[in-house]
């Protein structure tokens, strides 16, 4: 199609927030080369970083979240909600978008409701088993919700739901054909078994403690680490890359050489992460961050966990992660059972059939 249409994507916060309004972007792009395209984010978040990188032009509104303690913060919240809505509200009459897309965060409720509000379509990408309660509170006026899991007819109207799946990068498709470029990229030993770790782009503490509590065991088992500790605790960690068979990381930039690499993984329980792991189709050990809203991302890892299709080590449990592990690593079927069952739940088209979506709404 190449008629010119004003698409508004708003998303941020994290990055599994920002880059699947990216990725959709991308292919809308392709679908309409002509469009113009802006994001909507939080100021002084990501967002304002990231979308810049991807080539997107971004607005920033002066939105946070409710903090859940007792905070001076919280006694600004309305004024930030007013100020985003009034701001929100400008940009969409100066920007006349045919529709505006959210991907979740803080700046996509005002968004997302000032565009119900005056009548622009509008389209959820859900992209957790539980949402939070912006999408919760949107989805009563959004067009079209796109969900990654079953049972979201629980918190939203079914007449509502397209189950699309998260968008993932395109070149994990076929990373079984890069496992020999991967062992040279890493240099690996092949008479060994390699562990990746990861714990998102920041880096996640208590994933670090529990590995540098393990990593001499790790070694002694004749185990090798890709270790990704995150940006914020590269300095902290970054000592146990003088281990042999030990690879410290602040940040893999080569994911698909990465998951290549691997013959098990670690990782926290984000829908993005979730998503890709499904397609790379190895098995896991997910250890959820207790620490995000309404509990989700162990509440991720279950909906893949409940399908015998992954491992769950919650960090109160850390004390159990030498023997989950070695169970792991010395059976080989329950290693082939996970990687074959994570498999089934992937769904490697879903950028396409959330573009189809954005289409009939154009």
């Amino acid at each position: 199609m190449k008629q010119s249409v004003n698409i508004i994507l708003s998303g941020g916060g994290t990055g599994g927030h920002i880059y699947p309004a990216v990725s959709i972007a991308n292919e809308l792009r392709n679908t309409y080369p002509e469009a113009n395209f802006l994001f909507v984010g939080a100021k002084n978040r990501m967002e304002m970083e990231k979308v810049p990188q991807a080539g997107y032009e971004i607005k920033g509104l002066w939105i946070s979240g409710i903090q859940r303690s007792l905070s001076l913060k919280n006694l600004m919240f309305p004024f930030k909600l007013l100020s985003s809505l009034w701001n929100a509200y400008k940009i969409i009459k100066k920007f006349k978008p045919s529709i505006v897309i959210g991907t979740g965060g803080f700046a996509s409720g005002p968004t997302l409701y000032v565009a119900n509000l005056i009548g622009v379509k509008t389209l959820i990408q859900e992209q957790n088993s539980y949402p939070g309660i912006t999408n919760k509170l949107l989805s009563k006026k959004v067009d079209k919700i796109c969900v990654a899991y079953d049972g979201l007819n629980r918190f939203f109207n079914t007449d509502k739901i397209i189950k699309t799946g998260n968008p993932v990068r395109q070149d994990l498709l076929n990373i079984d054909e890069k496992r020999t470029e991967a062992i040279n990229y890493f240099k690996l030993n092949t008479k060994k078994k390699t562990l990746v770790v990861l714990g998102g782009s920041l880096g996640a503490r208590a994933v670090n403690n529990l590995i540098e509590k393990h990593v001499n065991w790790l070694v002694a088992n004749n185990v090798q680490v890709i270790w990704q500790t995150g940006k914020l605790y590269y300095d902290e960690f970054k000592k146990y890359d003088d281990l042999e068979g030990v690879q410290v990381h602040a940040f893999l930039n080569k994911m698909d050489l990465t998951y290549a690499a691997a013959d098990i993984l670690i990782s926290r329980a984000g829908a993005g992460s979730i998503s890709e792991l499904c397609i790379v189709g190895k098995p896991v050990i997910f250890i959820p961050s207790p620490n995000v809203a309404e509990d989700h991302q162990t509440k991720n890892a279950l909906a893949v966990v409940d399908k015998n299709a992954a491992l769950l080590l919650k960090e109160s449990e850390a004390d159990f992660f030498q023997t989950m592990f070695k169970e792991l690593l010395n059976d080989t079927d329950l290693q082939q059972k996970l990687g074959q069952n994570i498999k089934k739940l992937a769904l490697p088209n879903a950028t396409k059939d959330i573009v189809k979506e954005i289409e009939k709404l154009i």
